[in-house]
């Protein structure tokens, strides 16, 4: 899918350079925060694989997002944050994947609200995020979570796609897990859309878009019905 030039999209939790340079590719304005100066830096080394128009990385924590994206009001905010334990980034203690529970529940929520707040009226946010086991083995339920707090922000919960995982490894991966345990393996993150506002005036915000079927040997060629709930 392919937004119209000049939207600004903004997002904590930048990571890799790949997001900014795809955005930037696209002719769109990019700043992502990132609490790893590192990263940043290895960011900006491939800046140059973004063309003309590149994008902007801040070394800083996005719990200070209000701070260091001041006076920007972005079109639309595009986030994949720690899974909490899943990995560990840093031993930093601002790193949320080194958090407990509660910590990182309260410090994603803050800056969920900050990154709402930095979006215009009327537009779309997107959350990818997946859900994980705490130290018992029982789900947090981090995709729910993650809703209640951006609806606390003021931002509905419009859409919920699957992103599909690595499926074959499965069985390696989660054998010996689902032998001791009975645990099984996940096989998808969620890929989370919440609207600021008026849905049908965000689409209109958006304009036209390009999208279309890939063709590949599961394609299927009989149209699905509408859904339109």
């Amino acid at each position: 899918m392919v937004l119209p030039t000049g939207w600004h999209g903004a997002g904590p939790f930048a990571g890799g350079s790949v997001r900014g340079i795809v955005a930037a590719r696209l002719g769109r304005p990019y700043v992502g925060i990132e609490l790893r100066a590192e990263q940043v830096a290895a960011n900006q080394a491939q800046a140059d694989l973004a063309g003309e128009s590149a994008p902007r990385w801040i070394a800083g924590d996005s719990r200070d997002l209000a701070r260091l994206a001041a006076g920007i009001e972005a079109d639309l905010v595009f986030s994949c944050p720690p899974y909490w334990n899943l990995e560990r980034y840093s031993d930093d203690p601002s790193d949320l994947s080194t958090m407990p529970l509660a910590d990182f529940l309260k410090a994603q929520a803050e800056i969920i609200a900050q990154a709402v707040a930095r979006l215009r009226p009327n537009r779309f946010a997107v959350w990818v995020i997946g859900d994980v086991r705490d130290a018992d083995g029982f789900f947090v339920n981090l995709p729910g979570l993650t809703v209640e707090a951006f609806e606390a922000a003021g931002a509905r919960f419009y859409n919920d796609a699957i992103l599909v995982t690595a499926v074959g490894s499965l069985p390696i991966r989660v054998g010996r897990q689902f032998t001791a345990a009975r645990k099984l393996g996940r096989t998808h993150q969620n890929v989370l859309v919440f609207c600021k506002g008026d849905p049908r005036k965000a689409t209109e915000a958006c304009g036209p878009v390009e999208f279309g079927e890939i063709e590949g040997p599961d394609t299927d060629d009989e149209a699905a019905p509408e859904d339109d709930q």
